[in-house]
């Protein structure tokens, strides 16, 4: 008789390629035999690639919800199905999102929302008929509530960006579509230890996979004879504290400090790479109280980060991942004072902060042993099936 063959497992992520983390996870799951794909509805400017864009940049919006009609055969195509962005194929939006005045818009809009929630629940039914092992994991914003944070946290994002960004009506969407979706999935994760607060209980923290450790080899630049240079990538001013954070370097070369500042913005993920082997320091985000995707890239690369850590989310991460990190701390009051530090600093001991940056990602932010946790939870998920 001939070998048994064993059947593939395989995991489909969907439907953004929000901070790249879908398509990295989904890259070192096929390493170690998962086979992965990931489809997103859209592609945006920073260009994490994914194996399938359901809906060209030009498209219109009939077109292009007609193709992700379509798309509903990814229930019949995967094993797992891998939530990202807290979103299922159909996104459900707050009425207040869309702000145009005119009656005939808004009644369109309404009707879209009404059409986008009959279709997550053909998309859940469909998927609960079909057994499909669910997993999810949120990013951000797309479960941060700004009612909670003004609340719990002195320091948030709340109190930075444009109204609107958070309102009533998207604080209890998100509640909503957390409780709803949540509960069909095997396991819910937070890329951020803040979003802990405000997930179901038995969620878990996941580190950053997003990138390929031998791809962002370390490049120590601390140590040349030039002006330190200090970079800064907002993907949003507000919510990074951009304003902060050029005022303070403004206040700095007034007093006489020598440096270079390399801002980046609007550029594709492999064009900011290339901005960023050339910087010494960055400093990433001062009001979300953890770091970006963009630290984890700074740092592999061998570059010390500049953040805001708030240390009541501390205890959602292990306590060694919590005692390593190699971070310069700042908060918006102090920002001034760290990067004065910093600029004072003897290279030397950048340089040192440099090299445990790297390492720590090495350890931490390992995408191999991140998929491997993924795929003994999905066989989890199978044997209790």
């Amino acid at each position: 008789m001939g070998a048994v063959q064993v059947k593939k497992i395989r995991v489909l992520h969907l439907p953004t390629t929000v901070g790249g983390n879908p398509q990295g996870l989904s890259l070192h799951l096929n390493k170690i035999g998962i086979e992965s794909e990931t489809w997103t509805i859209w592609q945006n400017y920073i260009g994490y690639p994914a194996d399938k864009v359901i809906c060209g940049s030009s498209e219109n919006r009939v077109r292009c919800e007609i193709k992700r009609i379509f798309a509903l055969r990814y229930i019949y195509y995967s094993d797992v199905v891998f939530f990202n962005f807290g979103q299922t194929l159909f996104q459900q939006l707050p009425q207040t999102q869309y702000e145009d005045k005119r009656f005939t818009a808004r009644l369109l809009f309404s009707l879209y929302r009404q059409y986008a929630s009959l279709m997550q629940n053909v998309e859940l039914y469909l998927l609960k008929k079909n057994r499909k092992i669910l997993l999810i994991q949120y990013q951000g914003d797309d479960a941060r509530q700004g009612d909670y944070l003004l609340k719990h946290f002195p320091i948030n994002t709340a109190t930075q960006v444009e109204t609107g960004y958070y309102s009533r009506e998207s604080d209890a969407l998100k509640r909503e579509q957390i409780q709803r979706i949540t509960k069909m999935c095997f396991k819910t994760y937070a890329l951020n230890p803040d979003l802990l607060h405000v997930l179901p209980i038995g969620s878990e923290f996941l580190p950053y996979s997003h990138i390929s450790l031998e791809d962002w080899s370390p490049y120590y630049t601390q140590m040349a004879s030039r002006p330190l240079r200090i970079g800064h990538a907002p993907s949003h001013r507000g919510f990074k504290g951009t304003k902060l954070i050029l005022a303070s370097l403004e206040e700095l070369k007034r007093e006489g400090f020598e440096f270079e500042l390399v801002l980046v913005e609007g550029r594709s993920n492999s064009e900011a790479k290339e901005c960023y082997k050339t910087v010494d320091v960055l400093v990433d985000q001062l009001f979300a109280g953890w770091y970006g995707g963009l630290a984890v890239e700074a740092m592999a690369l061998g570059k010390p980060v500049v953040v805001y850590i708030r240390k009541a989310d501390l205890k959602f991460i292990p306590p060694k991942m919590a005692a390593e990190l190699p971070v310069i701390h700042a908060t918006p009051d102090s920002i001034g004072s760290a990067l004065r530090k910093i600029l004072e600093m003897p290279r030397s001991e950048l340089l040192d902060i440099a090299r445990r940056s790297r390492a720590y990602v090495e350890r931490w932010h390992d995408p191999i042993t991140i998929a491997e946790r993924i795929k003994k939870d999905i066989e989890k998920a199978i044997s209790a099936r």
